[in-house]
């Protein structure tokens, strides 16, 4: 065990230096903190609401990880598969679920910097006013898991092709459907045919739903086991997917 537990802390080291090894890193971090602060203060109207909190942060941000994360998931198998990498990897005396492990770690830590440079954010609303800190810091919890989640999926696609454009749509269409399965016209589409079984299942898949409750401040076990699944599942069957690949 603690020889696995080295080799995904050695896979970890690998992925999250790559990052910084290319523009990459900046690229996103800019990206993202630009993003997050235009949503923030200035799309969502913050000053005309005379209200100070992050409800904004937390209103924009499934949609904008449904495409930041594709696009770091996109490149942690394809690239490898791609440069021919791969192969070398497979030969290392590492079992391919602490490559994964591995990789998904580096990713989630990546991810989670970007989240903690947002930070001035939560600062300036707290000299703006009197935000409930605990529902920001809930808030912030649930972005992580969410973040997670689509990481885990990202990865997962990644690991079925060569191709980082087809990662990448592939994910961003997985995302967005996990995003929208919750809203009113969907669900609205779905009564007008489909049995209640089936439209509760899809609002039960919903990201939307479950994210908004934990920035409400409302962290419930069903919601911690829906991402915690989510997370789960993608690395099992991206575990999978690298073994049935490494025995071809």
């Amino acid at each position: 065990m603690n020889s696995s537990l080295s080799s995904v802390g050695v896979v970890f080291g690998r992925e999250f230096r790559a990052y910084f090894a290319t523009p990459l890193a900046a690229i996103f971090l800019v990206v993202f903190l630009a993003l997050a602060g235009t949503m923030t203060f200035f799309v969502s109207g913050f000053f005309d609401r005379n209200s100070a909190d992050l409800t904004a942060l937390f209103a924009w941000l499934p949609w904008l990880f449904l495409v930041l994360l594709p696009a770091i998931g996109m490149r942690l198998w394809a690239e490898e598969r791609r440069s021919g990498t791969i192969e070398l990897l497979m030969t290392m005396p590492v079992k391919p679920w602490a490559i994964v492990a591995g990789k998904f770690l580096a990713g989630w830590a990546f991810t989670a910097l970007a989240l903690a440079m947002t930070f001035p954010l939560w600062i300036t609303v707290n000299w703006l006013g009197t935000p409930d800190n605990g529902v920001i810091l809930a808030g912030y919890l649930g972005a992580l898991l969410m973040a997670g989640a689509f990481l885990a999926i990202s990865a997962c696609i990644s690991a079925l092709t060569r191709n980082q454009v087809i990662a990448f749509i592939c994910s961003v269409i997985v995302t967005f459907l996990l995003v929208t399965a919750g809203i009113d016209v969907v669900l609205g589409g779905l009564r007008g045919w489909a049995p209640y079984w089936l439209t509760e299942g899809v609002a039960a898949l919903s990201v939307l739903n479950h994210f908004e409750r934990i920035t409400f401040g409302l962290i419930e076990m069903p919601t911690l086991v829906f991402f915690g699944s989510l997370i789960g599942i993608a690395l099992i069957v991206n575990t999978l997917v690298v073994e049935l690949k490494k025995a071809q």
